[in-house]
């Protein structure tokens, strides 16, 4: 049974990868804040108390993970917050840096010695993230974070392709979570489900000969 780690699967497209992939008869290993409620299934185990800002956290991580082998993981854990012009909390966006491009480069360096040969790494970062499509502004430390992490997926395929180990960035559209409630058409947003559907088909269709690549969970191709 291949072994696939979600981090950041509390709730959202975290807890609905979780479920994509054990109803695929993956064996799955939830890497949570607080904690998952994944009912009957089997062949998920739920690691709680993961802060991915904080090293203690991390080297928990590793500990209960121990020699395990890991086929696939996605790192989903993040935070978006709306700043308006000349009310930027600089402090807060450095807390927001470090959970989205610091948080995926502590999480998969702390198990990279996990990683099978001829694995695949995914990082959901956004297409708020891509410079080529910014067409509206806005949203500093969202926006910037985002960046820093394709940036650093790019980055880790370089390190891990000596391993055949694929490496892609995953935009999973625009989500109905907790993170977008409120926002004006919430409710005709894509659904968890739906996005973390599209995020595994674009995992499946990697190989150790994918380039780096930046794509929205339905396949299309984004600009960096």
């Amino acid at each position: 049974m291949p072994h696939a780690v979600i981090v950041g699967a509390d709730r959202g497209i975290g807890a609905a990868l979780v479920n994509r992939y054990a109803t695929a008869g993956y064996y799955v290993t939830a890497v949570c804040l607080a904690g998952g409620d994944f009912g009957t299934l089997a062949n998920v185990r739920v690691i709680s108390g993961i802060d991915v800002t904080r090293d203690t956290a991390i080297h928990s991580l590793t500990e209960q993970v121990a020699d395990t082998k890991i086929d696939e993981l996605v790192h989903v854990a993040g935070i978006g917050v709306f700043e308006k012009w000349g009310a930027f909390d600089f402090d807060a966006m450095l807390d927001h840096y470090n959970l989205n491009a610091l948080g995926p480069l502590r999480v998969i360096h702390a198990l990279a010695d996990n990683m099978a040969f001829g694995g695949k790494i995914g990082i959901v970062t956004s297409r708020m993230g891509s410079i080529g499509d910014n067409q509206s502004g806005r949203m500093y430390s969202y926006r910037m974070s985002k960046a820093a992490a394709n940036m650093l997926g790019v980055t880790l395929y370089h390190e891990f392709r000596p391993r055949s180990v694929a490496v892609i960035l995953l935009h999973p559209g625009t989500v109905a979570t907790d993170m977008t409630k409120g926002a004006k058409g919430w409710d005709s947003f894509t659904k968890p489900d739906e996005a973390a559907d599209g995020l595994f088909q674009q995992m499946q269709a990697l190989g150790p000969d994918t380039p780096p690549e930046f794509r929205h969970q339905d396949g299309t191709l984004l600009p960096w």
